[in-house]
């Protein structure tokens, strides 16, 4: 009993006289393995906040059976779903292609940019220069007047359902001063979002053998524009616009052909941006899950129509998307030691949501790994470990997992006995 009294009393002084001994007993990560994650989940009932902008990374991709699907006659395609951030199908996602039309997503987003940044306002008169007005037989106009002012609200809704190459460009020179200056604004907009296979030459979209992107550049833009611009996404579902006495219909013909499917562009098979044949740009939301779909080179617009409403409809049928776990929620606690707190708890800073194939969900496992012994300082959101999961036994994703707390170092005493009931493990 005397032998021990001394070498507990010996620890402790090592302890007080040289902290850095103390942490020498740290080991090497070990797994803690939960209860199957699959069994917490819940429906999708609400989607996470907005996070900042990034790039859509097609780790989790998630095809269904052969046998499901579908057959699509399109050059390329892509399907995402943004509540669990996960690409569901593609095809020659990264093969480059002149944009045509579609550019607009990027010329409506840098102005709904500049609009939030006070550059212009709704309510702003601009008059158009002749530049602006110039344009081709067939091109998509909200046929503007010469010396007549227009309202950047009225060009805004001349971009989006219109698709207007007169809007596009005035609003170009309204924003940056010139087309040249507001296209070095959409190309640094682009590098921002990582959209690295992506270059534009045009507000309008007009074809440019140096223009080009890809159709998971442009899932990046769509999902940007829904994110971070979600007060304007209501302009892409109206029907009709009117200006300068002359009413013209949406030209993304989706919004007619399925109520669900609320907006986005369209680039005409026969338009005049280049090769790119009919395609489309589209986003429909279903109670809480929302998708976007691109679909590139098809042979005519009822054709890229089609094929992007059956793209759609087979990411809501053939996948499901859950809730696992709920942000700023523990999904376990962890031993720390020398802190003010024994415990830790983790977890995520947003609602942890995944889309699995349907029926697939009970094959879901998650296994989550942290690094023991851990000691404090401890900051909130510090990441502490990685949730993996599998799926039918095949690795699925990894998840960081974060400090729900802050927990400070504990005071002498409690830290040298922390050092002893480590040095008895």
């Amino acid at each position: 009993m005397k032998i021990k009294l001394i070498t507990i009393a010996a620890l402790l002084a090592l302890t007080l006289i040289h902290p850095a001994w103390a942490n020498a007993q740290e080991a090497a990560p070990e797994q803690v393995v939960p209860a199957t994650a699959a069994s917490d989940a819940t429906p999708a009932s609400a989607a996470p906040k907005p996070a900042a902008p990034r790039k859509i990374t097609p780790k989790i991709i998630l095809p269904a059976p052969a046998s499901a699907t579908p057959a699509l006659v399109a050059k390329s395609y892509f399907l995402y779903d943004l509540s669990s951030k996960q690409t569901l199908l593609s095809l020659n996602e990264n093969e480059r292609v002149d944009p045509a039309a579609l550019v607009k997503l990027m010329t409506a987003y840098v102005s709904f940019g500049a609009l939030r940044a006070g550059k212009i306002s709704l309510s702003e008169e601009v008059m158009p220069t002749v530049e602006n007005l110039r344009g081709q037989i067939g091109e998509p106009r909200m046929f503007l007047s010469k010396n007549k002012t227009v309202a950047i609200a009225e060009l805004l809704h001349g971009l989006v359902v219109l698709s207007g190459n007169d809007a596009a460009r005035t609003l170009a020179v309204a924003v940056a001063g010139s087309e040249e200056k507001f296209v070095a604004l959409m190309n640094a907009e682009a590098q921002r979002l990582n959209m690295h296979n992506t270059h534009f030459m045009n507000a309008a979209g007009v074809a440019n053998v140096g223009q080009y992107t890809t159709a998971a550049d442009l899932a990046v833009l769509a999902v940007a524009l829904l994110r971070d611009f979600s007060d304007m996404y209501a302009i892409y579902k109206q029907r009709e616009f009117q200006y300068n006495n002359i009413k013209q219909a949406n030209r993304n013909q989706l919004l007619w052909m399925d109520p669900l499917i609320d907006g986005m562009e369209i680039a005409h098979a026969t338009g005049l941006g280049g090769n790119l044949g009919g395609s489309v740009v589209a986003s429909s939301k279903r109670e809480q899950r929302r998708l976007v779909a691109v679909v590139l080179g098809a042979a005519t617009d009822n054709i890229s129509n089609t094929e992007a409403q059956k793209l759609l409809n087979h990411g809501f049928q053939h996948f499901e998307t859950v809730r696992l776990y709920q942000k700023n929620q523990p999904v376990t606690s962890i031993r720390l030691w020398k802190g003010t707190e024994s415990e830790l708890n983790v977890g995520f800073r947003e609602d942890l949501f995944i889309t699995v194939p349907t029926g697939k969900l009970a094959q879901l496992s998650a296994t989550m790994e942290t690094a023991q012994p851990l000691f404090a300082p401890i900051s909130s959101s510090q990441k502490i470990g990685t949730l993996r999961l599998t799926l039918e036994g095949k690795p699925f994703g990894e998840y960081p997992l974060v400090a729900l707390e802050r927990v400070p170092v504990a005071n002498v005493l409690s830290r040298g006995w922390d050092n002893i009931q480590l040095f008895f493990q």
